[in-house]
């Protein structure tokens, strides 16, 4: 124990010599409860505040209800268009390269190259149509069907286009021995 300790258990019966007079401290508590104050009135018993309040609570029902009702199509429409955007991102990387490769070829003839991207416009103008059908809500699953079979064949139609060009170059590359 410290100095401070050891003082206070020697002189414990000095401490003991004030008690409180609880006598003293009621009757000065009773005198300011008998003070009068000004009469509060709740603020929830106001009529025109439990109007609002009702208002409010009617509106904050029927805007949960209408969102609820809302969110219910526009998550279908959202499962729709996250799925367009996982088909497009695969197939948009694939259909751009391939056109980049037929474009640089050395092979191709200006004009053959305008004949093969004339195909890939008409392609792009139905997948665009599509995309419009899909906004539209028109049966989701056959439009998403038919926007991967236009990949499907813009992808076909570069690959059998570079597969003859390839055809053609072994053709031509084919030494034959000479004794």
């Amino acid at each position: 124990m410290d100095q401070f300790e050891k003082h206070i258990w020697n002189n414990k019966a000095v401490f003991d010599d004030h008690r409180a007079d609880r006598e003293k401290i009621w009757a000065n508590i009773a005198s300011q409860l008998n003070e009068e104050r000004p009469k509060v009135i709740p603020l929830w018993k106001s009529p025109m505040l439990r109007i609002a309040a009702s208002i409010l609570i009617l509106l904050g029902i029927s805007g949960a209800i209408g969102f609820n009702f809302f969110a219910n199509t526009t998550t279908e429409n959202q499962f729709v268009s996250q799925e367009l955007q996982d088909i497009d991102m695969h197939y948009q990387g694939l259909v751009s390269y391939q056109v980049q490769l037929v474009q640089n070829n050395s092979q191709l003839s200006d004009a053959d190259k305008e004949e093969f991207l004339s195909f890939m416009v008409e392609l792009d103008a139905e997948y665009e149509q599509l995309k419009l059908e899909m906004q539209n809500n028109l049966d989701n699953e056959q439009v998403l069907e038919a926007i991967v079979a236009n990949y499907r064949k813009r992808i076909e139609l570069i690959e059998n286009l570079l597969q003859q060009l390839n055809e053609s170059k072994i053709k031509e590359d084919d030494y034959g021995y000479t004794l």
